[in-house]
């Protein structure tokens, strides 16, 4: 009964975190409608305010640790690396949503830094298609001709101004240089 209690005690706290996290979001001034969300870190489980990315160029992937795509982590950990002093953020969802990746939250977390070096924000299993895709993904898909992701490591890319710029399919690698080229020049806005 112990046990019981102590877990309902997280969980309410976890769920008044959340709460007020999502409050401060949507006080953020000047935070864009788009990254008026609160996700959960992954590696920690602790409500973060994607508002805090306001400002800068984010690229949002939707990733899975089981997919032919998976080894663009590398790639995506390689573009973060040689441009966020420059302002860019590069935020991962998770998801199963293709069946692709079936571990938990913790599990995925230890893959993505042991096996790529991933040092990008990673957030919690997130439902990112289908019929109930998470309502920044809802936003995400209305501001690119309804395109919601139809697979894994579709990319956003958003301006400075919260505005998604593109999205591209899973096929355009990170090291692409038509994709990269409209990395630098929204960069290149300040």
């Amino acid at each position: 009964m112990r046990k019981n209690s102590n877990v309902l005690r997280l969980a309410l706290a976890a769920c008044l975190a959340l709460i007020y996290a999502q409050a401060q979001a949507a006080d953020s001034p000047g935070c864009p409608a788009t990254l008026q969300h609160t996700f959960a870190r992954l590696q920690d489980e602790k409500p973060q305010s994607l508002c805090q990315y306001t400002g800068k160029v984010v690229l949002v992937v939707n990733t899975a640790s089981f997919c032919g795509f998976t080894p663009q982590y590398k790639g995506l950990e390689a573009l973060y690396s040689r441009y966020k002093d420059k302002g860019l953020v590069v935020l991962g969802f998770p998801s199963n949503d293709f069946s692709q990746e079936p571990k938990a939250n913790g599990q995925i977390a230890d893959f993505c830094e042991n096996t790529f070096g991933v040092k990008f924000p990673m957030f919690t299993k997130t439902v990112v298609s289908g019929a109930q895709p998470a309502p920044f993904f809802k936003q995400l898909a209305a501001q690119s001709d309804g395109k919601l992701p139809g697979w894994n490591f579709n990319k956003y890319l958003m301006g400075r101004d919260g505005k998604v710029l593109a999205h591209y399919s899973s096929d355009v690698t990170p090291e692409d240089k038509s994709f990269v080229a409209a990395v630098e020049k929204q960069l290149s806005f300040k």
